[in-house]
């Protein structure tokens, strides 16, 4: 049996010797210079930039980081120890005040911060002024629901301006957001609110996704039965069509604050916002204070 055995290993082809190098077979040399036209707008419009940067990254990115708002300069640009990287170390900066307040008082002033369509045609442009106002006064409201920094944020929208609104709020006072795409079910948005343990959801009554409302306040209630930790709910009401309410609960428009009635149930083109108490004490003149339109 061994004597067959070793018969047939013999008479088996000897496996093909490795390569002393790899072939390359697709060798790619050429260059595509983008349009004059292009070109001409381009943020870095010479090699020499590039050469700059190479020679001494540290004092090049310190040069750029100058541009920003830091409210405590670094001590060191960088502490590189392959594989890990820190970057001006001993700096402090807030991101919300460095994509708005230091564009308000120049010539980006009046121009459009954010360009916005929805799928059903509508149309808003808020220029940096604009944002700046409606970030600093949705900033109030999360202070007056007791969001303070370290705190976390759930946002559970779609694609609307109240979306980076919410973000810029959340990073002007220090609390932490987790954005949840609005496409998931109550039990992924339920998980995720449980993980970061969260005291805030943002969400919204519906949101437009291929010509059809996705009911997500109904989504979020269902998350909403099991997560311990959220302590207030605000809405965006985006779709406007009806929603279910609690007795008692607070909605607003923007500049209104009142107490939904018996009915339970919210409808009408005017509605902006919604805020949800659930269980939380909260002045709702207070709400209303921070929601009011600020001085521009």
């Amino acid at each position: 049996m061994a004597r067959k055995q070793a018969a047939r290993k013999a008479a088996q082809p000897a496996a093909p010797a490795a390569p002393a190098t790899i072939d390359v077979l697709l060798s790619e040399k050429r260059s595509f210079a983008p349009p004059k036209g292009f070109a001409a707008h381009a943020n870095a419009k010479s090699a020499a930039l590039y050469a700059k940067g190479a020679k001494d990254p540290e004092a090049f990115w310190a040069d750029w980081a100058k541009q920003l708002t830091w409210d405590k300069p670094w001590k060191k640009v960088l502490d590189w120890k392959p594989p890990h990287a820190k970057w001006f170390l001993g700096g402090k900066l807030n991101a919300s005040v460095n994509c708005l307040d230091r564009h308000i008082d120049g010539f980006r002033r009046t121009k459009a911060a954010i360009v916005w369509e929805g799928e059903p045609g509508d149309r808003r442009t808020l220029t940096y002024r604009e944002l700046y106002v409606e970030v600093n006064k949705f900033a109030n409201v999360l202070r007056k629901l007791g969001i303070r920094r370290g705190d976390r944020v759930t946002i559970y929208l779609g694609m609307v301006p109240e979306l980076p609104i919410a973000m810029l709020a959340c990073a002007r006072i220090g609390a932490i957001h987790s954005v949840v795409f609005g496409g998931f079910s109550a039990e992924a948005l339920r998980d995720r609110i449980n993980d970061q343990g969260a005291k805030l959801l943002i969400t919204a009554d519906g949101g437009w996704r291929r010509g059809n409302v996705v009911p997500l306040k109904k989504i979020a209630d269902e998350a909403l039965e099991d997560t311990p930790t959220i302590e207030n709910v605000v809405l965006v009401m985006r779709t406007h069509t009806a929603i279910d309410v609690k007795e008692g609960d607070h909605v607003g428009t923007g500049a209104v604050l009142g107490k939904v009635g018996a009915t339970g149930r919210v409808t009408g083109p005017h509605l902006h916002w919604a805020v949800r108490l659930l269980g939380a004490r909260v002045d709702p003149l207070s709400l209303l204070a921070a929601l009011a339109p600020a001085a521009q």
